[in-house]
């Protein structure tokens, strides 16, 4: 039983990694048939440099990610610090809601956006792709936020007050400088989360904005091929960015 319970995490990590790497390794392939190993190179990686509807999309979703990252950024850690002082009677049932974005499926959550927009009339864009892609990743900067304040004392603001200072003054001095790492990691997470999603992104988007899960998409309907394997390459590298800071962040808080 023991060999059996070693053998099924190694067959799950072959499985849900063994096509990432394949498609890693064949962004290097020279040739263009995914079939015919043809040399290392670096030829697909230049393709997608020159190709302008490609970078226009990775500058969609650079000034998507950060955008929608720092704006959840606020309402997360408003959220938290109003959620820690607040004493509702509904108080765990505002917090289930507030992470509802976690559970509810992408699908469901691209159409509602789609026709609370159409409703209100907004067009399809940068800014509608901005408001949604906030809204989901609320929850991830929500629960570091909310995680490190349980572990802070609230000694140090009391100490700031006693000192003379004022609350704006006792919170960017004292309280946020504490919870500036998890807000990071959060934000790393969000941001890794808006880069890659698609979903959300197709209801919302408009003619005109494109982003690079979008882009890569729209190319699977004609076939793979090694320039999309490129593409997913690099988002794949951008991702694991992302979480390997989100990671550092925390660690920093913990030292803290």
């Amino acid at each position: 039983m023991k060999r059996k319970f070693r053998v099924y995490p190694l067959i799950m990590t072959i499985l849900t990694y063994l096509p990432i790497a394949v498609v890693v390794i064949y962004s290097f392939n020279e040739s263009r048939l995914s079939s015919q190993w043809g040399g290392f190179s670096l030829k697909w990686y230049r393709e997608l440099a020159r190709d302008r509807d490609i970078m226009n999309a990775l500058v969609n979703s650079l000034i998507l990610g950060a955008l929608s990252s720092i704006f959840a950024a606020v309402l997360a850690t408003s959220a938290a610090l109003g959620m820690k002082k607040a004493s509702l009677p509904l108080k765990n049932a505002a917090e289930k809601v507030a992470l509802a974005p976690l559970i509810i499926p992408e699908i469901v959550l691209g159409m509602v956006f789609l026709s609370f927009f159409s409703l209100l009339g907004l067009p399809f864009g940068m800014v509608t792709l901005v408001i949604a892609h906030t809204a989901f990743c609320v929850p991830y900067i929500y629960m570091q936020v909310k995680a490190r304040l349980a572990v802070l004392e609230e000694g140090f603001t009391e100490a700031a007050r006693d000192l003379g200072a004022n609350g704006p003054q006792a919170f960017f001095t004292v309280t946020l400088p504490l919870l500036a790492p998890a807000i990071l990691s959060g934000m790393f997470l969000s941001f890794a989360m808006s880069f890659d999603d698609v979903i959300i992104s197709i209801f919302v988007t408009g003619v005109s904005v494109n982003t690079l899960p979008i882009r890569v998409y729209t190319a699977l309907k004609t076939g793979v091929t090694p320039e999309i394997n490129a593409l997913c390459t690099v988002m794949l590298a951008v991702t694991v960015l992302c979480y390997l800071l989100a990671a550092l962040a925390r660690s920093l808080s913990k030292r803290k």
